[in-house]
């Protein structure tokens, strides 16, 4: 292989080292001393000293914290043998020096970074506050049940999670980052909203949680601020307001916080799980705690559903923020070491190590605590006297009848959400576990949400929101996200209610994990070669299931929460998908779209044409298109939403080296910019003529191909070469001969503003205007990001883009084409902007059968269903022109004219070779009474259209034998004198309307 010749042994200050492959020497330098220098080798492959081997670099340039490297072009590579590569030593020393002294971010193992960090979050105020008493009411085995299926939703979509991790490289953001880079824009931006919402809720779910233990444990020691709501309302914001600080600390110092509060609430919770009947003492049976017994665990086994709300749903929903902290390792993606390993892992790790606990806590606490106690010691039972003694506290020699009947006992598994304490025979270490798990986890989740806010805000996909994107230090810190998740999750902890803030978490947060699932399964069906995820024990179809079952959840929980939340995720979709930002993300919608476009695009082969189904299929030969905005409007007019159209730009060779690289791309902008919903294709030829051919032939897919093509007319013919004309007219011929119908759209003021942007026009479309209306163009091209950024000159507004009111298009039906004619205007009158035009049919015929020809053609239109408002029988079309307008189209083609009967001395022959181009006075002759007929036509036409929105007129078939010249004045003829656009348009001569149903 190559090796590395330095060329500078001694290096001074300012020099530069020239570095040389050479393929004949030596194998590169050991890797200890690519390991020790700063100065990263290219290593070049066995056919050329620039053709480079694969290196990570190339394809590293969406890492984080890594510089871009680029392989050489083809280019480079065809024209080049030997290359020498400069690195600037200075500014290796520099980067060295500054690498010396930036600390390296703190980064943590799937330990400590996920599953830790999941326990935490999942052993939160649920777990201590709240499972005791859904066990009473739902029963150890619906308890187990809500636990298995909360399980199975987060196990599904911890798989999904994991795969989606595993594929590439996942930085800041978490959740939003894996949906939005895998769904697109338009899902991930909405969740990145909801998800970061919901982080923020659960911080103030947690710290309520954990103001409500402080307030129950003031007031056993007498200690009111206020009263049992303001106290929790005040604790509270006290709490988050530390929990803030300790996060604007970084994360280094948060996670050995999260580290030692963990430690203590693991040991806590181990205390009762090895709870012994001896330490019971005579006050806890008070209390209902009899230690573990048989007939506590029976009685308990079954529901005991209390309150006019309470049912198995209920219990669900207030349970499931409990299984919401799975997500929190992936939220800090970008601080772990290994994310592809980490989140899959800890992940799962963290998901079997808390179910475990919290099965094995339900059933413990409901063997040895009663539902109902009054906590008196004086209702213990003396001898056996039992009569009338209610409840299960009656077979252990207790009597909690009064309170059971009043329904105001104070103690017991429904009753005092103290019990994991109070079973722990250590109520006050429990307490402070439960004061460790609470803020652990609202100190969690208030460092996820500002890290996925953060992650939002930089795509910039909504406005007003890049505020909070910019981050503070080495971890790039999203101080100011933070302030303003502590601002959400204040409000919330004013509310003071648990049970109404875990009903809204549930909601949002079975939300997220529907779309995770659904963006594995998506990502799974489209068969992209871009998914490659290393973690491979997952299915689409149980991420299928993961996204219908959380759905179905949601409505079940709370319907009117599950509505709100679709609401807002569809009026975020909506905004994004109307404002199409500009990121590409290579999501599993780009793939579906790809996979559902190929897939029709093939099955249509199979379908035979129709006459009902025929479409316009548009090749429009634009140039660029920026350049040609009306005939790109104009066509743009009848078949968007309905056909396909391709803008087609024939580059002449001398263009192509000057043709910016990037010109395809911003021509491409442009028109979206515009909403033309067109395709783009340029190609290289010699001439118009070849490239029209060409394109003809070759553009398209399937049945997917143009059938018309769409011309500009040709406005500047007389001052035009005859090369030029000849290329023109002879395109027009191989249009009929490709068998393809074809449109000319003449403007009054021309197609071309490429003036207006000092622009060098394509040599395959000439300028369409006079050559007086324009001043001499640059010789050197701008680049055509220049032109479309020309504040807003690039996107003129053209007669198409404009409301026509109750004005008239005139089509003028001088032969049947097959009624292409009559189908593009009624196509252009579907568009808003044209809808109250009235379109009007003229016809030939004679004076003696005008209202039996208007009739028939009246007949025939209803029959077609195009509700045309008028015909009109032109009489009067055989009559000879006016003398001033033949004279106007005899003096046009005079140029053109060879005279050759004026001449003595030369034979017709050796004129015809000099000036091939040229009209013989014969073929004048011969054609004259054709010529005639289209002044004549052209004279009706001014007469009855000339203030009308559009003019259609049948395009004359060119004769084989008529000369070029005197077919261009034939259609510059037919539509001159006109102030609205005219358009020359013919069809094929087969059938695009019908009335048959058939």
């Amino acid at each position: 292989m190559g090796q590395f010749i330095s060329k500078s042994p001694i290096v001074g200050q300012g020099t530069r080292h020239h570095v040389q492959f050479s393929v004949g020497e030596e194998g590169p330098p050991s890797t200890s001393e690519q390991r020790d220098s700063r100065i990263e080798l290219r290593r070049s492959s066995f056919y050329s000293t620039i053709d480079l081997l694969p290196q990570l670099e190339h394809y590293a340039s969406t890492l984080p914290h890594q510089q871009a490297r680029s392989r050489p072009s083809l280019e480079v590579l065809r024209k080049a043998f030997d290359v020498t590569c400069e690195i600037s030593a200075t500014d290796a020393g520099s980067e060295e020096a500054q690498g010396s002294e930036e600390k390296a971010p703190a980064r943590f193992g799937w330990v400590v970074g996920v599953m830790v960090r999941c326990m935490l979050n999942i052993w939160g105020v649920i777990l201590f506050l709240r499972l005791s008493w859904i066990t009473s009411q739902a029963g150890i085995l619906l308890t187990w049940l809500i636990i298995l299926i909360s399980v199975t939703v987060t196990s599904v979509t911890a798989l999904s999670i994991s795969a989606i991790a595993t594929n590439g490289r996942v930085i800041s953001g978490g959740a939003y980052f894996m949906i939005s880079r895998t769904l697109g824009p338009e899902i991930g931006g909405p969740i990145g909203v909801v998800f970061s919402f919901a982080n923020a809720l659960a911080c103030a779910l947690n710290t309520v949680g954990f103001a409500e233990v402080a307030r129950d444990l003031m007031q056993e020691f007498g200690v009111v601020m206020v009263d049992s709501i303001n106290d929790v309302r005040i604790v509270g914001v006290i709490t988050v307001t530390v929990l803030l600080l300790i996060s604007l600390a970084g994360m280094e110092w948060e996670s050995k916080v999260i580290l030692s509060l963990n430690n203590f609430s693991s040991f806590l919770i181990s205390l009762f799980v090895f709870f012994s009947q001896t330490q019971i003492l005579f006050f806890l049976q008070a209390q209902g705690i009899f230690g573990y017994r048989t007939e506590i665990f029976l009685e308990n086994l079954t529901p005991n559903w209390r309150g006019n709300e309470a049912n198995f749903f209920q219990m669900f929903a207030i349970f499931f923020p409990s299984a919401i902290g799975i997500l929190s390792g992936a939220n800090i993606s970008g601080d772990l070491k290994d994310p592809a390993t980490a989140i899959p892992k800890g992940t799962l790790m963290a998901i079997f190590w808390t179910t475990i606990s919290y099965l094995m806590i339900s059933v413990t606490v409901a063997s040895c605590v009663v539902r109902d106690a009054s906590g008196n010691m004086t209702d213990i039972l003396t001898g056996n006297l039992t009569d009338g003694c209610v409840g299960l506290g009656c077979k252990m020699g207790w009597n909690f009848t009064d309170c059971i009947q009043q329904k105001n006992c104070e103690y017991g598994l429904a009753n005092n959400s103290k019990v994991l304490g109070q079973v722990s025979g250590f109520y006050y270490l429990i307490t402070a576990g439960v004061f460790a798990a609470s803020l652990s986890s609202a100190l969690g989740f208030l460092v996820s949400a500002p890290k996925v806010f953060q992650c939002l805000c930089k795509d910039n996909l909504y406005p007003y929101i890049g505020f909070f994107a910019k981050g503070y230090g080495k971890n790039d810190e999203p101080l100011r996200a933070y302030v303003l998740c502590y601002i959400i999750a204040v409000a919330f902890i004013l509310i003071a209610e648990l049970n109404t803030i875990a009903a809204l978490i549930s909601n949002f947060f079975l939300c997220s994990y529907s779309l995770i699932n659904f963006s594995c399964f998506h990502a799974s069906i489209t068969n992209s070669p871009g998914w490659r995820p290393s973690f491979h024990y997952y299915s689409k179809w149980t991420a299928l299931f993961g996204a219908v079952i959380s759905v179905v959840l949601m409505f079940l929980f709370t319907w009117w929460a599950a509505l709100i939340t679709f609401c807002i995720i569809f009026f975020l979709f909506g905004y994004i998908n109307y404002n199409k930002p500009k990121v590409n993300w290579g999501s599993s919608v780009q793939a579906g779209t790809y996979n559902m476009a190929l897939s029709y695009s093939v099955s249509l082969t199979g379908v035979e044409d129709h006459v009902k189904n025929f479409r316009p299929q548009c090749l429009v030969l634009t140039g660029p298109p920026n350049q040609r905005p009306a005939l790109v409007d104009f066509v743009g007019s009848f078949t968007k939403h309905i056909s396909l159209m391709i803008c087609g730009d024939i580059i002449m060779e001398p263009e192509r080296q000057t043709r910016p690289q990037d010109a395809t791309d911003q021509l491409v902008k442009w028109m979206n910019k515009r909403k033309v919903r067109s395709f783009y294709t340029p190609f290289t030829a010699e001439s118009l003529r070849t490239g029209a051919r060409y394109l003809m032939q070759a553009s398209g897919l399937g049945k997917l191909k143009p059938n018309t093509l769409v011309l500009g007319f040709k406005s500047n013919w007389r001052e035009s070469s005859p090369e030029s004309i000849e290329d023109y007219i002879n395109t027009i011929y191989d249009t009929f001969d490709a068998n393809f119908c074809l449109c000319i759209l003449r403007m009054m003021d021309g197609l071309d503003i490429s003036d207006q942007f000092d622009c060098e026009v394509n040599q395959g479309f000439e300028l369409d205007e006079s050559a007086e209306n324009y001043d001499h163009q640059s010789t050197d091209r701008e680049s055509a990001d220049d032109v479309s950024d020309n504040s807003n000159s690039d996107q003129i507004k053209t007669v198409f883009q404009n409301t026509q009111g109750k004005k008239s298009i005139d089509v003028y039906w001088i032969a049947d084409d097959g009624g292409l004619t009559l189908l593009v205007p009624y196509l252009i009158t579907r568009r808003k902007h044209w809808r109250n035009c009235k379109i009007r049919v003229f016809i030939v015929g004679d004076e003696l059968n005008m209202d039996e020809g208007r009739n028939e053609m009246m007949a025939l239109l209803k029959r077609f269903r195009l509700h045309f408002s008028d015909v009109i029988v032109m009489t009067d079309s055989e009559k000879r022109p006016q003398a001033k307008n033949m004279t106007r189209f005899v003096d046009s083609v005079a140029p053109f004219r060879l005279h050759d009967e004026q001449q003595t001395g030369v034979t017709d022959q050796e004129l015809r070779q000099r000036e091939p181009w040229k009209i013989s006075d014969k073929e004048f002759e011969a054609f004259k009474q054709k010529s005639e007929r289209k002044v004549r036509l052209n004279e009706i036409i001014r007469r009855n259209s000339q203030h009308t929105a559009l003019v259609l007129v049948s395009l004359p078939v060119p004769h084989s034998d008529c000369p070029s010249a005197l077919y261009m004045a034939w259609l510059d003829t037919l539509t001159c004198g006109l102030h609205c656009p005219a358009v020359l348009i013919r069809g094929n001569q087969q059938n695009v309307l019908t009335f048959y149903c058939q």
